[in-house]
Protein backbone atom coordinates (compact mmCIF):
# COMPACT_ATOMS: atom_id res chain seq x y z
CA UNK A 1 0.00 0.00 0.00
CA UNK A 2 1.32 3.44 -0.86
CA UNK A 3 0.33 6.76 0.62
CA UNK A 4 -2.00 9.18 -1.19
CA UNK A 5 -0.48 12.46 -0.01
CA UNK A 6 1.79 13.98 2.57
CA UNK A 7 0.44 17.31 3.87
CA UNK A 8 2.22 20.10 5.76
CA UNK A 9 1.55 23.74 6.46
CA UNK A 10 3.46 26.44 4.59
CA UNK A 11 5.03 29.50 6.19
CA UNK A 12 5.01 31.30 2.81
CA UNK A 13 2.83 29.58 0.21
CA UNK A 14 4.20 31.65 -2.69
CA UNK A 15 7.76 30.53 -1.84
CA UNK A 16 6.64 26.91 -1.38
CA UNK A 17 4.85 27.01 -4.74
CA UNK A 18 7.93 28.44 -6.48
CA UNK A 19 10.18 25.76 -4.94
CA UNK A 20 7.98 22.73 -5.57
CA UNK A 21 6.55 23.68 -8.98
CA UNK A 22 9.03 25.93 -10.80
CA UNK A 23 12.31 24.72 -9.29
CA UNK A 24 11.55 21.07 -8.45
CA UNK A 25 9.14 20.42 -11.32
CA UNK A 26 6.11 19.07 -9.45
CA UNK A 27 2.73 20.01 -10.94
CA UNK A 28 0.02 21.86 -9.00
CA UNK A 29 -3.16 19.89 -9.81
CA UNK A 30 -5.72 20.87 -7.17
CA UNK A 31 -6.46 23.61 -4.63
CA UNK A 32 -9.23 23.13 -2.08
CA UNK A 33 -10.54 25.59 0.50
CA UNK A 34 -11.83 24.30 3.81
CA UNK A 35 -12.35 25.32 7.44
CA UNK A 36 -9.57 24.39 9.86
CA UNK A 37 -10.23 22.51 13.07
CA UNK A 38 -9.85 25.01 15.89
CA UNK A 39 -10.75 28.01 13.75
CA UNK A 40 -9.76 29.82 10.61
CA UNK A 41 -9.60 28.40 7.13
CA UNK A 42 -7.04 27.03 4.74
CA UNK A 43 -6.19 26.50 1.12
CA UNK A 44 -4.86 23.01 0.48
CA UNK A 45 -2.47 22.85 -2.52
CA UNK A 46 -1.83 19.39 -4.07
CA UNK A 47 1.27 18.77 -6.24
CA UNK A 48 1.62 15.74 -8.52
CA UNK A 49 5.14 14.38 -8.12
CA UNK A 50 5.71 11.81 -10.83
CA UNK A 51 3.27 12.39 -13.67
CA UNK A 52 0.52 10.17 -12.30
CA UNK A 53 -2.29 10.59 -9.81
CA UNK A 54 -1.18 7.99 -7.29
CA UNK A 55 0.67 10.18 -4.78
CA UNK A 56 1.01 13.87 -4.01
CA UNK A 57 2.73 16.31 -1.71
CA UNK A 58 0.38 18.96 -0.34
CA UNK A 59 0.67 22.20 1.60
CA UNK A 60 -1.77 24.21 3.68
CA UNK A 61 -1.88 27.98 3.41
CA UNK A 62 -3.43 28.89 6.78
CA UNK A 63 -5.67 31.94 7.20
CA UNK A 64 -7.20 33.44 10.34
CA UNK A 65 -5.93 30.49 12.39
CA UNK A 66 -5.62 31.21 16.13
CA UNK A 67 -2.05 31.58 17.48
CA UNK A 68 -0.56 31.54 13.96
CA UNK A 69 2.41 33.62 15.11
CA UNK A 70 3.55 30.67 17.27
CA UNK A 71 3.52 28.05 14.47
CA UNK A 72 6.81 26.36 13.55
CA UNK A 73 6.97 25.08 9.95
CA UNK A 74 10.36 23.35 10.12
CA UNK A 75 9.50 19.78 11.19
CA UNK A 76 12.78 19.19 13.03
CA UNK A 77 12.63 22.46 14.96
CA UNK A 78 9.02 21.73 15.89
CA UNK A 79 9.98 18.26 17.17
CA UNK A 80 13.27 19.41 18.77
CA UNK A 81 15.20 17.00 16.53
CA UNK A 82 18.61 17.40 14.85
CA UNK A 83 18.46 19.11 11.42
CA UNK A 84 17.62 16.73 8.57
CA UNK A 85 16.29 13.93 10.80
CA UNK A 86 12.74 14.34 9.49
CA UNK A 87 12.87 14.88 5.74
CA UNK A 88 11.10 14.15 2.44
CA UNK A 89 12.80 11.66 0.11
CA UNK A 90 11.55 11.35 -3.48
CA UNK A 91 12.63 8.52 -5.78
CA UNK A 92 14.30 9.06 -9.13
CA UNK A 93 14.68 6.28 -11.70
CA UNK A 94 18.13 6.90 -13.20
CA UNK A 95 21.49 8.54 -12.55
CA UNK A 96 20.67 11.00 -15.35
CA UNK A 97 17.46 12.05 -13.60
CA UNK A 98 19.30 12.52 -10.28
CA UNK A 99 21.94 14.63 -12.03
CA UNK A 100 19.22 16.71 -13.74
CA UNK A 101 17.53 17.32 -10.36
CA UNK A 102 20.86 18.44 -8.88
CA UNK A 103 21.42 20.76 -11.84
CA UNK A 104 17.90 22.26 -11.37
CA UNK A 105 18.59 23.03 -7.72
CA UNK A 106 22.07 24.42 -8.45
CA UNK A 107 20.68 26.64 -11.24
CA UNK A 108 18.16 28.04 -8.74
CA UNK A 109 21.02 28.99 -6.41
CA UNK A 110 20.22 26.38 -3.76
CA UNK A 111 22.83 24.67 -1.61
CA UNK A 112 22.94 21.00 -2.61
CA UNK A 113 24.57 18.17 -0.67
CA UNK A 114 25.28 14.88 -2.48
CA UNK A 115 25.94 11.61 -0.64
CA UNK A 116 26.65 8.11 -1.93
CA UNK A 117 25.22 5.81 0.77
CA UNK A 118 26.69 2.67 -0.91
CA UNK A 119 23.19 1.33 -1.67
CA UNK A 120 21.61 4.56 -2.87
CA UNK A 121 22.81 7.96 -4.05
CA UNK A 122 21.09 11.10 -2.75
CA UNK A 123 21.00 14.84 -3.19
CA UNK A 124 19.61 17.15 -0.53
CA UNK A 125 18.51 20.76 -0.18
CA UNK A 126 16.06 22.71 2.02
CA UNK A 127 12.64 23.98 1.05
CA UNK A 128 11.36 27.45 2.08
CA UNK A 129 10.00 25.99 5.36
CA UNK A 130 13.55 24.89 6.20
CA UNK A 131 12.73 21.19 5.72
CA UNK A 132 15.25 18.85 4.13
CA UNK A 133 14.20 17.56 0.70
CA UNK A 134 15.96 14.59 -0.90
CA UNK A 135 16.00 12.95 -4.32
CA UNK A 136 17.26 9.38 -4.07
CA UNK A 137 18.36 6.74 -6.57
CA UNK A 138 18.58 3.13 -5.34
CA UNK A 139 21.80 1.68 -6.73
CA UNK A 140 22.02 -1.78 -5.17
Amino acid sequence: MSYHHLAMAARDMAAIHDFYERITGFELVKVEISPMMGGGWGKHFFYRMDGDDSSFIAFWELNEVPNAERHEFNLNKAAHMPPGTNHFAFAVHSAEELDARRDQWNAAGLDVLEIDHNWCRSIYTRDPNGNMVEFCLTTG
